[in-house]
């Protein structure tokens, strides 16, 4: 999830089965403080939340849904976290065994954030680059990430941009998590690529597992 300088008022399958759906109970927008990594080997581990307009770290409660998805183990994934924020989602993957995790984040505060966190973890499966998260998602080489963690800012006008992006980036067992304001269709997704797996709603948040068009997530 990705800083943005200004505040912006919010907006007042392969031949897979249906999507699944769930429903999650949202905690309230977290406040300046601290969250914390949910499983894996960092558990418990402290990630600062400093007071930023539109940093919207993801709760807790839709990391468990979204890593019990995904399987809890991530062995040998290679990932990107494109708005990482607080990295709240790109070392939560590190924590379950992620090969490769690289996060993404424009805003220099966060990303030397970011930076002091790994340090910390000694987290050397981890590179944060501070910068453009989609221009370095277009720059990944294509079929090589199992995991692509996109929460961008909910007014940004980069969702089909960067949706076709982390298609083509995805392998063909590779997913794509993606929170939106709004809920994202197959006929939507299909002239980008992809389709959904399995979706889920934690308030105003909708969150989204999607798979290459064609393919079956795992």
């Amino acid at each position: 999830m990705k800083y943005t300088p200004a505040p912006t008022p919010a907006p007042a399958h392969p031949k897979s089965p249906r999507a699944k759906s769930g429903k999650v109970v949202a905690r309230k927008t977290v406040p300046p403080g601290e969250i914390r990594i949910i499983g894996g080997l960092y558990k418990r581990t402290k990630l600062p939340v400093p007071s930023k307009p539109g940093l919207r770290p993801t709760p807790d409660r839709v990391r468990e849904t979204l890593f019990n998805w995904l399987g809890q183990d991530l062995t040998g994934w290679r990932c990107i976290d494109v708005f990482a924020g607080t990295g709240a989602l790109g070392f939560e993957a590190a924590s379950r065994g992620a090969a490769d995790v690289l996060l993404c984040e424009q805003d220099p505060a966060l990303a030397q954030q970011l930076k002091t966190v790994q340090a910390k973890l000694k987290a050397d499966m981890c590179r944060i680059e501070r910068g453009d998260g989609l221009s370095t998602l277009k720059r990944v080489a294509p079929g090589s990430l199992q995991l692509v963690l996109l929460d961008p800012p909910f007014e940004s006008t980069l969702y089909e941009s960067t949706l076709k992006a982390a298609a083509q980036a995805i392998g063909p067992t590779g997913v794509v998590y993606l929170e939106a304001p709004k809920p994202w269709t197959d006929e939507e997704l299909a002239p980008l690529g992809l389709q959904v797996h399995r979706s889920g709603k934690a308030g105003a948040v909708h969150f989204h597992l999607l798979a290459a068009l064609g393919t079956s997530a795992a």
